[in-house]
Protein backbone atom coordinates (compact mmCIF):
# COMPACT_ATOMS: atom_id res chain seq x y z
CA UNK A 1 0.00 0.00 0.00
CA UNK A 2 2.91 2.53 0.72
CA UNK A 3 4.51 1.66 -2.56
CA UNK A 4 1.03 2.15 -4.22
CA UNK A 5 0.50 5.52 -2.87
CA UNK A 6 4.15 6.81 -3.70
CA UNK A 7 3.45 6.05 -7.25
CA UNK A 8 0.35 7.81 -6.74
CA UNK A 9 2.04 10.56 -5.10
CA UNK A 10 4.95 10.80 -7.99
CA UNK A 11 2.54 10.85 -10.75
CA UNK A 12 0.74 13.31 -9.74
CA UNK A 13 3.85 15.70 -9.01
CA UNK A 14 5.24 15.06 -12.53
CA UNK A 15 1.69 16.44 -13.67
CA UNK A 16 1.95 19.58 -11.51
CA UNK A 17 5.27 20.32 -12.97
CA UNK A 18 3.34 22.01 -15.85
CA UNK A 19 0.28 23.15 -13.87
CA UNK A 20 -1.41 25.04 -16.47
CA UNK A 21 -1.65 22.10 -18.87
CA UNK A 22 -2.18 19.72 -16.87
CA UNK A 23 -5.44 21.83 -15.80
CA UNK A 24 -6.05 22.69 -19.39
CA UNK A 25 -6.01 18.97 -20.46
CA UNK A 26 -8.43 18.46 -17.74
CA UNK A 27 -10.74 20.88 -18.53
CA UNK A 28 -10.91 19.43 -21.88
CA UNK A 29 -11.38 16.23 -20.99
CA UNK A 30 -14.67 18.26 -18.61
CA UNK A 31 -15.64 19.78 -21.65
CA UNK A 32 -15.89 16.52 -23.92
CA UNK A 33 -17.61 14.38 -21.94
CA UNK A 34 -20.15 17.44 -20.84
CA UNK A 35 -21.04 16.74 -24.71
CA UNK A 36 -23.02 13.34 -23.25
CA UNK A 37 -24.77 15.16 -20.69
CA UNK A 38 -25.91 17.98 -23.00
CA UNK A 39 -27.23 14.95 -24.95
CA UNK A 40 -29.63 13.72 -21.69
CA UNK A 41 -30.61 17.30 -21.58
CA UNK A 42 -31.93 17.96 -24.76
CA UNK A 43 -33.72 14.51 -24.92
CA UNK A 44 -35.48 15.47 -21.52
CA UNK A 45 -36.11 18.94 -23.02
CA UNK A 46 -38.21 16.82 -25.39
CA UNK A 47 -39.60 14.23 -23.56
CA UNK A 48 -40.44 13.82 -19.96
CA UNK A 49 -39.16 10.53 -19.10
CA UNK A 50 -37.12 7.37 -21.57
CA UNK A 51 -38.48 4.13 -20.86
CA UNK A 52 -39.89 4.65 -17.20
CA UNK A 53 -36.60 6.86 -15.80
CA UNK A 54 -37.13 10.51 -15.29
CA UNK A 55 -34.24 12.71 -16.11
CA UNK A 56 -32.36 12.94 -12.34
CA UNK A 57 -32.75 9.10 -12.37
CA UNK A 58 -31.20 8.73 -15.51
CA UNK A 59 -28.39 11.51 -14.67
CA UNK A 60 -27.53 9.26 -11.61
CA UNK A 61 -27.73 6.20 -14.05
CA UNK A 62 -24.95 8.19 -15.73
CA UNK A 63 -22.96 9.51 -12.88
CA UNK A 64 -22.45 6.08 -11.35
CA UNK A 65 -21.12 4.63 -15.02
CA UNK A 66 -19.21 7.90 -15.52
CA UNK A 67 -17.24 8.00 -12.06
CA UNK A 68 -16.64 4.55 -12.38
CA UNK A 69 -15.19 4.88 -15.31
CA UNK A 70 -13.14 7.57 -14.79
CA UNK A 71 -11.71 5.83 -11.06
CA UNK A 72 -10.99 3.25 -13.52
CA UNK A 73 -9.33 4.85 -16.74
CA UNK A 74 -6.71 6.79 -13.91
CA UNK A 75 -5.73 4.14 -12.27
CA UNK A 76 -5.48 1.33 -15.49
CA UNK A 77 -3.98 4.20 -17.84
CA UNK A 78 -1.03 1.68 -18.18
CA UNK A 79 -3.07 -0.95 -19.55
CA UNK A 80 -4.06 1.66 -22.42
CA UNK A 81 -0.25 1.91 -23.43
CA UNK A 82 0.76 -1.75 -22.82
CA UNK A 83 1.66 -2.09 -26.68
CA UNK A 84 3.78 0.51 -26.45
CA UNK A 85 5.63 -1.32 -22.74
CA UNK A 86 5.62 -4.85 -25.22
CA UNK A 87 7.54 -2.71 -28.50
CA UNK A 88 9.85 -0.71 -26.21
CA UNK A 89 10.83 -3.85 -23.77
CA UNK A 90 9.92 -1.94 -20.88
CA UNK A 91 7.32 -4.36 -20.24
CA UNK A 92 10.67 -7.02 -20.23
CA UNK A 93 11.83 -4.95 -16.93
CA UNK A 94 8.94 -5.13 -15.11
CA UNK A 95 8.70 -9.34 -15.31
CA UNK A 96 12.46 -9.62 -13.58
CA UNK A 97 10.94 -7.05 -11.12
CA UNK A 98 9.59 -8.83 -7.30
CA UNK A 99 6.37 -7.68 -7.83
CA UNK A 100 2.96 -8.81 -9.81
CA UNK A 101 2.65 -8.03 -12.92
CA UNK A 102 -0.83 -6.20 -12.61
CA UNK A 103 0.52 -3.79 -10.21
CA UNK A 104 3.57 -2.59 -11.78
CA UNK A 105 1.58 -2.03 -15.17
CA UNK A 106 -0.78 0.70 -13.35
CA UNK A 107 1.39 2.06 -11.74
CA UNK A 108 4.00 2.74 -14.52
CA UNK A 109 1.58 5.17 -15.92
CA UNK A 110 -1.27 7.55 -14.06
CA UNK A 111 -3.63 9.50 -16.08
CA UNK A 112 -4.85 12.31 -13.49
CA UNK A 113 -6.12 14.33 -16.48
CA UNK A 114 -9.36 11.94 -16.56
CA UNK A 115 -10.26 13.79 -12.76
CA UNK A 116 -12.06 15.89 -15.64
CA UNK A 117 -14.39 13.28 -15.80
CA UNK A 118 -14.57 12.44 -12.09
CA UNK A 119 -15.63 16.10 -11.53
CA UNK A 120 -18.24 16.54 -13.55
CA UNK A 121 -20.00 12.62 -12.31
CA UNK A 122 -19.81 13.98 -8.97
CA UNK A 123 -21.60 17.18 -10.12
CA UNK A 124 -24.54 15.07 -11.40
CA UNK A 125 -24.51 12.60 -8.37
CA UNK A 126 -24.91 15.79 -6.00
CA UNK A 127 -27.50 17.34 -8.89
CA UNK A 128 -29.39 13.75 -8.61
CA UNK A 129 -29.07 13.82 -4.91
CA UNK A 130 -30.46 17.42 -4.24
CA UNK A 131 -33.62 16.45 -6.10
CA UNK A 132 -34.42 13.75 -4.01
CA UNK A 133 -33.85 11.08 -6.65
CA UNK A 134 -33.82 8.06 -4.15
CA UNK A 135 -35.00 8.03 -0.34
CA UNK A 136 -31.94 7.22 1.47
CA UNK A 137 -31.39 4.44 3.82
CA UNK A 138 -28.60 2.43 5.34
CA UNK A 139 -28.55 -0.19 2.31
CA UNK A 140 -29.08 2.97 -0.48
CA UNK A 141 -26.11 4.30 0.62
CA UNK A 142 -24.17 0.95 0.80
CA UNK A 143 -26.43 -0.26 -2.84
CA UNK A 144 -25.03 3.64 -4.47
CA UNK A 145 -21.19 2.65 -3.04
CA UNK A 146 -20.76 -1.07 -4.17
CA UNK A 147 -22.11 0.33 -7.41
CA UNK A 148 -19.44 2.62 -8.03
CA UNK A 149 -16.62 0.87 -6.53
CA UNK A 150 -17.42 -2.44 -8.27
CA UNK A 151 -18.18 -0.52 -11.62
CA UNK A 152 -13.95 0.59 -11.10
CA UNK A 153 -12.90 -2.79 -11.26
CA UNK A 154 -15.12 -4.18 -13.57
CA UNK A 155 -13.99 -1.45 -16.33
CA UNK A 156 -10.26 -1.89 -14.26
CA UNK A 157 -10.24 -5.88 -15.82
CA UNK A 158 -11.79 -4.89 -19.07
CA UNK A 159 -8.55 -2.60 -19.23
CA UNK A 160 -6.75 -5.65 -18.82
CA UNK A 161 -8.32 -8.16 -21.07
CA UNK A 162 -7.56 -5.01 -23.78
CA UNK A 163 -4.17 -5.53 -22.54
CA UNK A 164 -3.83 -9.18 -22.39
CA UNK A 165 -4.56 -9.12 -26.47
CA UNK A 166 -1.50 -7.22 -26.86
CA UNK A 167 0.75 -10.74 -26.38
CA UNK A 168 -1.09 -12.17 -29.60
CA UNK A 169 -1.61 -8.87 -31.81
CA UNK A 170 1.07 -6.49 -30.49
CA UNK A 171 -1.24 -3.97 -30.98
CA UNK A 172 -5.02 -3.89 -28.70
CA UNK A 173 -7.86 -4.95 -30.44
CA UNK A 174 -10.13 -1.93 -30.94
CA UNK A 175 -13.25 -4.16 -30.44
CA UNK A 176 -12.85 -3.70 -27.07
CA UNK A 177 -13.58 -0.37 -26.99
CA UNK A 178 -17.15 -1.30 -27.37
CA UNK A 179 -17.48 -2.46 -23.93
CA UNK A 180 -15.06 0.31 -22.15
CA UNK A 181 -15.29 3.49 -23.90
CA UNK A 182 -18.41 2.59 -25.40
CA UNK A 183 -19.96 1.36 -22.10
CA UNK A 184 -19.49 4.66 -21.12
CA UNK A 185 -21.47 6.06 -23.67
CA UNK A 186 -24.17 3.28 -23.68
CA UNK A 187 -24.47 4.20 -19.91
CA UNK A 188 -25.84 7.49 -20.23
CA UNK A 189 -29.27 5.70 -20.08
CA UNK A 190 -29.90 2.13 -18.34
CA UNK A 191 -29.60 -0.88 -20.41
CA UNK A 192 -32.76 -2.06 -20.89
CA UNK A 193 -33.91 0.86 -22.98
CA UNK A 194 -31.55 -0.90 -26.13
CA UNK A 195 -33.30 -4.03 -26.00
CA UNK A 196 -33.36 -7.44 -24.43
CA UNK A 197 -31.19 -8.59 -26.66
CA UNK A 198 -28.53 -5.96 -25.20
CA UNK A 199 -29.36 -6.17 -22.02
CA UNK A 200 -28.98 -9.97 -21.68
CA UNK A 201 -24.91 -9.58 -23.03
CA UNK A 202 -24.44 -7.05 -20.50
CA UNK A 203 -26.01 -8.73 -17.92
CA UNK A 204 -24.62 -12.72 -18.58
CA UNK A 205 -21.34 -11.93 -20.66
CA UNK A 206 -20.27 -8.72 -19.86
CA UNK A 207 -21.80 -8.01 -16.61
CA UNK A 208 -22.36 -4.21 -16.97
CA UNK A 209 -25.54 -4.02 -15.62
CA UNK A 210 -24.91 -5.92 -12.53
CA UNK A 211 -23.36 -2.46 -11.48
CA UNK A 212 -25.57 -0.30 -13.60
CA UNK A 213 -29.07 -1.38 -14.22
CA UNK A 214 -30.34 -4.04 -11.47
CA UNK A 215 -28.80 -1.94 -8.68
CA UNK A 216 -30.68 1.26 -10.09
CA UNK A 217 -33.72 -0.62 -9.87
CA UNK A 218 -33.42 -1.09 -6.05
CA UNK A 219 -31.90 2.59 -5.47
CA UNK A 220 -35.09 4.05 -7.14
CA UNK A 221 -37.43 1.10 -5.18
CA UNK A 222 -38.71 -0.51 -8.36
CA UNK A 223 -37.49 -3.40 -7.32
CA UNK A 224 -37.42 -4.99 -3.94
CA UNK A 225 -35.67 -7.63 -3.53
CA UNK A 226 -32.65 -7.71 -1.73
CA UNK A 227 -30.32 -9.48 -4.00
CA UNK A 228 -30.17 -6.66 -6.41
CA UNK A 229 -28.37 -4.59 -3.75
CA UNK A 230 -25.16 -6.83 -3.73
CA UNK A 231 -25.63 -7.97 -7.70
CA UNK A 232 -22.27 -5.64 -8.15
CA UNK A 233 -20.72 -7.75 -5.78
CA UNK A 234 -21.56 -11.09 -7.41
CA UNK A 235 -20.81 -9.30 -10.95
CA UNK A 236 -17.16 -8.84 -9.93
CA UNK A 237 -16.67 -12.98 -10.81
CA UNK A 238 -16.09 -11.69 -14.24
CA UNK A 239 -12.40 -10.55 -12.65
CA UNK A 240 -11.58 -14.49 -12.41
CA UNK A 241 -11.89 -15.07 -16.65
CA UNK A 242 -10.17 -11.66 -17.10
CA UNK A 243 -7.05 -12.69 -14.34
CA UNK A 244 -7.01 -15.92 -16.12
CA UNK A 245 -6.95 -14.68 -19.55
CA UNK A 246 -4.03 -12.52 -19.14
CA UNK A 247 -1.90 -15.53 -17.37
CA UNK A 248 -2.75 -17.51 -20.57
CA UNK A 249 -1.74 -14.59 -22.78
CA UNK A 250 1.66 -13.92 -20.15
CA UNK A 251 2.37 -17.72 -20.23
CA UNK A 252 2.77 -17.27 -24.39
CA UNK A 253 4.57 -14.06 -24.14
CA UNK A 254 7.75 -14.09 -26.14
CA UNK A 255 9.86 -10.83 -26.23
CA UNK A 256 10.08 -8.59 -29.25
CA UNK A 257 12.79 -6.59 -27.79
CA UNK A 258 13.47 -2.90 -28.15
Amino acid sequence: MKLFIKCISIHLQSHMQYKLSFFLIMLGQFIASFTAYLGIYFMFSRFNEVEGFSYEQVLLCYAVVLMSYSLADILGSGFLSFPGMLSNGEFDRALVRPRSVITQIPLMKMDFTRLGLLVQAIFMICYALNNNVVIWTWDKVLTLCLMIVCGSILFFFLFLVNASFCFFTIEGVEIMNIFTHGARQFGRYPYSIYGQGILRIVTYVIPLALFQYYPLLYLLDIEQNIMYMFLPVIGLLFVIPCYVFFRFGLHHYKSIGS
